[in-house]
């Protein structure tokens, strides 16, 4: 250690002593380092953390997989077999998270609501500071109402009131008895803080089929993965003969319990580890560069290892001197790319993330904890070693004789990997590029502008039928389409790019395998919906007022239905019903109408238009409505001028219809479609930060790696010119020599680029990952960067004069 700290001090002053050098060689770290911590706390936090939960490796998630498409989640029957299987699993429990109005308060809000089952609390670990959580006799069917409050709502609404234990708050028109209050800071996964909690109360014995929540529970001590899945085939099969004709339980269907972690962020995994391995070859681009650094100032430290040598210093000395120099640097460079990459990572998620999982609003939940603090350790030691060796290697060698070429090949080796490098992630960066153009490309089917969207959540007791949601939904458009500056407006479920339920449908008169004809969108809108959103009616008419309770049963159908179930007919005049064969009192529906088809701008690239069925809002049935109101009720309105001016008048119309529960969600069509993209988006902004990075630092390189080569063959070239050589035949020299090297690395590049960019496959849309445009541009682009790269030296040697040459 007195070695060590001797060396680390002679090194703070060499470094002292050349501060162009140690600050170039410090901002490339940093910038190689910081972009990789960034993106390792972003991991850390959304993959790498254990879920917030007493033992959470036990913890497993419920769903079925099917042989036709994704995993489906829990449905009230499926959550009951999985609670009944006691020798498996304990602390089953079901949970959504939505949201409810606290109600009869001068000022009502709206707040955020976990439906949870009485066992979520022990799964969970969350714990009751005053009171208790819910008993399994509250947990069950009319039970009555009863709420756990968080402790930071318990502060809030009742002002930490002592004896809040008993007492009945108003929550969307319901009294509800307060049972307990939450220790502070409970950790949930979601992205908001809960407010309430409220028991699910699922009948033990129902036959409900919906699937609106998930299901988890804790794997039993002794319990092993090979003891679960052979039972739950069992139980799938015994369900799929209790439940004959259940669409997501087909033959090859089965129950399966995924660890919790595994399920938690799905969606996200791929693209973040994708953004992992950009990084890494930004690292790798600015250890080269460094190494390249060392590499030129090992020349002109030749005397003063000589001098070491001479003095008795043995070459492992040496090295580890030299070692101890890159370890300073790396660790300074690694320091500072903590806290830029730590503020970089949170102002871009601060921006629009695309709904990452756990990371918490704006990016608060990432951060610099220990698993990433001994990550930007680890990789500054690995980051000194690996660009500190060579160069230690190469100039402590005591024969010298030959070193000069073996250095110039080995800064010419780096040079040609760092344009390989920056290749591969500007041609990853243009793909990104070309997807966030396809997107846009899209012609969606609707017009977006100078529509605002606002929504209100319904449930309680009061909207659980379709009656009362109707006359809502038809005195609010009358107060809302009375104000100046409104030229239309709608109610329903469902708007276009967002969630709409689906299920299946029955065609009259028609043979069916199975036990219906096919699966389809079902939103509940009001009669302007299409006016609203300017989606043209192809065939057929518009929903209208008369459509309503009384009136015979009817349906709009988008074109994709239209074409797939009636490729050779009119469909118009045709009748369907919702749900399958199995289920009572089917309403047959008339379709009246055939919509434009709507698309989505999503990574479903295949197939972006989704066959749908709209079902007018007032001929809703009561069980469909009571299923609905559970996420909130959107308002939707087409204006004459820009939508957030008229804001403020239409929330105060409709929060008098809808007897002052509270306005939430105001924003325009044209922000929900840039959210609707705002994933890919992130994605593409990082991949052209590191694209960038990577571009400048091979630029860097290689004009160094020139500069440096002209200087050191200034009386090469002297004599050269002396001996009749043109400024152009120097100049033409040293472009070839450098962009020969730049063309070996792009061509190395591009054929990386061939095999790494089909990992980028689920990140793209509409473009193919060898699409032919990036794989042209992308080298062209990089060439004539290294061109550029290459000029500047190559002007400055053809400017040099013999005479001074001769000279020095």
């Amino acid at each position: 250690m007195e070695h060590f700290f001797r060396d680390l001090r002679y090194s703070l002053r060499t470094f002292r002593k050349s501060p162009g050098f140690t600050l170039t060689a410090i901002a490339a770290l940093a910038l190689g380092i910081g972009t990789n911590t960034a993106i390792f706390s972003v991991i850390n936090t959304v993959l790498l953390k254990p879920v917030a939960a007493p033992d959470p490796g036990r913890i497993v998630v419920f769903s079925t997989t099917r042989p036709d498409g994704p995993p489906v989640g829990a449905s009230p029957t499926r959550f009951n077999v999985a609670r009944q299987m006691t020798n498996l699993f304990q602390d089953v429990s079901a949970y959504r998270y939505g949201t409810m109005n606290l109600t009869g308060v001068d000022s009502p809000e709206q707040v955020q609501m976990g439906q949870v089952s009485e066992a979520y609390f022990r799964l969970f670990g969350l714990s009751a500071a005053r009171g208790r959580t819910f008993t399994p006799q509250e947990d069950l069917p009319n039970a009555g109402h009863f709420v756990v409050l968080s402790n930071e709502f318990w502060k809030r609404a009742l002002a930490g009131d002592p004896h809040a234990i008993g007492k009945t708050i108003s929550l969307s028109a319901s009294p509800y008895v307060v049972v307990g209050i939450l220790r502070p800071s409970v950790e949930t996964e979601t992205s908001l803080p809960i407010d309430v909690w409220v028991p699910f109360q699922i009948d033990p014995e129902t036959a409900d089929q919906n699937h609106y929540f998930e299901a988890a529970g804790r794997v039993k001590p002794g319990v092993t993965p090979g003891m679960i899945q052979p039972q739950l085939d069992r139980a799938a099969n015994a369900f799929r003969v209790k439940y004959p004709g259940v669409s997501t339980m087909p033959a090859g269907a089965t129950f399966v319990a995924e660890p919790i972690e595994n399920t938690v962020a799905r969606n996200i995994r791929p693209s973040l580890w994708v953004l992992a391995g950009a990084v890494s070859f930004v690292l790798l681009i600015a250890c080269a560069n460094v190494g390249n650094l060392l590499l030129v100032r090992a020349v002109a430290r030749q005397r003063e290892i000589a001098i070491r040598t001479a003095v008795g210093a043995s070459r492992g000395r040496i090295i580890r001197q030299l070692l101890t120099e890159s370890l300073a640097l790396s660790l300074a460079g690694g320091a500072l790319g903590l806290v830029c990459g730590i503020a970089g990572i949170r102002a871009l998620l601060a921006l629009n993330p695309g709904n990452i999982p756990r990371i918490g609003v704006n990016g608060a939940a990432v951060g610099a904890d220990w698993r990433v603090v001994a990550f930007t350790a680890l990789i500054s030691l690995a980051t000194a070693i690996l660009f500190g060796l060579i160069p230690a290697l190469s100039a402590s060698r005591v024969n010298r004789f030959g070193a000069g070429i073996r250095e110039r090949k080995m800064r010419s080796l780096l040079v040609a990997g760092e344009m390989a490098l920056a290749l591969v992630l500007l041609i990853g960066s243009g793909l990104l590029i070309r997807t966030f153009l396809a997107m846009r490309a899209v012609d969606l089917g609707f017009n977006t502008h100078n529509i605002l969207t606002m929504e209100i959540s319904l449930t309680g007791d009061r909207y659980q039928k379709a009656a009362p949601l109707t006359e809502l939904a038809r005195s609010s458009i009358e107060r809302i389409r009375a104000i100046p500056g409104v030229e239309s407006a709608a109610a329903g479920c469902c708007m276009p790019l967002g969630p709409a339920p689906l299920g299946p449908f029955v065609i009259a008169g028609r043979a069916v395998n199975g036990t219906f004809h096919g699966r389809a969108l079902m939103p509940a809108v009001s009669a302007d919906y299409f006016n609203v959103f300017k989606i043209p009616i192809v065939r057929g008419r518009m929903f209208t007022e008369r459509d309503g309770a009384r009136a015979p049963a009817v349906t709009i159908i988008s074109q994709a239905l239209g074409k797939q179930f009636w490729p050779n007919a009119d469909p118009i005049g045709q009748r369907i019903s919702l749900g399958r064969t199995t289920q009572p009192n089917r309403v047959l529906m008339e379709i009246v109408g055939i919509a434009r088809d709507v698309h989505d701008r999503t990574e479903r690239a295949s197939d972006p238009s989704f066959s749908t069925i709209y079902i007018p809002l007032a001929q809703n049935s009561d069980a469909f409505t009571a299923y609905m109101v559970h996420l909130p009720t959107l308002w939707m309105i087409r204006t004459r001028m820009e939508p957030h001016s008229l804001a403020p008048a239409i929330r105060n119309e409709l929060q008098r219809a809808a007897r002052g529960l509270p306005v939430t969600g105001i924003r325009s069509m044209d922000e929900i479609v840039a959210r609707s993209t705002a994933r890919q988006d992130f994605d593409m902004a990082l991949m052209l930060i590191f694209g960038g990075a990577a571009l400048l630092l091979a630029a860097i390189g290689i004009y160094g790696l020139m500069a440096f080569a002209v200087a050191q063959r200034r009386q090469e070239i002297g004599i050269r010119m002396a001996l009749g050589a043109k400024a152009g035949d120097v100049r033409r020299m040293v472009v070839w020599q450098g962009m020969r090297l730049a063309l070996i690395g792009i061509a190395i590049g591009v054929a990386a680029s061939f095999g790494l960019t089909r990992l980028m496959t689920s990140l793209l849309y509409g473009v193919p990952s060898r699409d032919p445009v990036v794989f042209t541009m992308v080298p062209l682009l990089l060439g004539i960067v290294a061109l550029f790269g290459v000029w500047l030296p190559a002007k400055r040697a053809s400017r040099i004069d013999p005479i001074q040459a001769f000279r020095q």
